[in-house]
């Protein structure tokens, strides 16, 4: 892929996800005022490790869980025109790869489907197709970081495409492999899918983190350049935001999750520019 071509698959980014934040800006104006009568509805408590750890310290609230939508949804636009603005020039296979996790935060608005069932009639079938997508998303995003960290650890490619293929195909399958629970009488108090296969869904993503932040690490032995280390830390924040963000239901969950995953990612870039910026 030339430099060109990439810049334009980062300019399109940037108006989808503009887009997406229109929608979710939009939508907010209908859906917040109907989270007070929602409260009492929540069927079922977020089983996250954060919501475990703070639960004894903050009740949830459906109105925290929805700031974290709107900020993964605003930080996927504002750091995919940060990585636009670092690398228009530069080129790096990996920044590719961090793009497409940074865009798939904007598959997150999709749960906005969850309370706008309060007011529309969605059938089933809809509410299938957004949990897999936003599944998709997901999943892709945290394969595209896996695939940044295999190219920073010396992994050739003269092609990009077929890599980006096998991906989605992984992707999809795992997506479409996880059963969800599509009855609108049952509320989650992240605002998220109640879903099957918990603990197998878990250990992916575990060792997918831990491979991404291991292959970072070492790349600092085999590139000798100790910039990887700062890219590997990044990494680790950038995860670590994420999961608050997607997984938060109280007032905590906004600012930690949007400082871990800022810092993380303008670490990542941040470092990522350097090391190829003479090259």
């Amino acid at each position: 892929m030339t430099l060109s071509e990439r810049n334009l698959v980062f300019k399109a980014g940037m108006v989808v996800t503009f887009i997406s934040l229109l929608i979710c800006i939009t939508a907010s104006v209908v859906i917040i005022p109907l989270y007070q009568n929602m409260e009492p509805e929540i069927t079922h408590y977020s089983d996250s490790f954060f919501r475990t750890f703070m639960a004894n310290f903050l009740d949830s609230n459906l109105l925290a869980a929805h700031i974290c939508i709107m900020a993964l949804v605003l930080f996927s636009f504002l750091s995919i025109i940060f990585i636009f603005k670092y690398f228009e020039k530069t080129q790096s296979q990996e920044i590719l790869f961090v793009y497409f996790f940074s865009f798939s935060l904007t598959f997150e608005i999709l749960r906005l489907i969850i309370p706008m069932i309060q007011v529309y009639e969605i059938p089933s079938m809809y509410l299938l197709g957004a949990y897999k997508i936003i599944f998709f998303g997901r999943y892709f995003g945290i394969f595209s970081l896996f695939a940044a960290s295999v190219f920073a650890v010396g992994y050739k490619s003269q092609g990009l495409r077929p890599l980006i293929i096998f991906i989605i195909v992984v992707t999809l399958i795992i997506s479409f492999g996880i059963p969800v629970d599509t009855d609108a009488q049952k509320l989650d108090s992240s605002l998220n899918m109640i879903k099957g296969y918990t603990s197998l869904v878990r250990l992916i993503e575990l060792v997918a983190f831990l491979l991404t932040t291991i292959n970072f690490f070492v790349a600092v032995w085999i590139r000798s350049n100790r910039g990887f280390l700062i890219v590997g830390a990044g990494s680790v924040l950038a995860f670590l935001g994420r999961i608050i963000l997607i997984s938060a239901d109280n007032w905590l969950g906004p600012p930690l999750g949007i400082l871990c995953l800022a810092a993380g990612i303008w670490l990542v870039c941040a470092n990522l520019h350097k090391i190829y910026l003479w090259h």
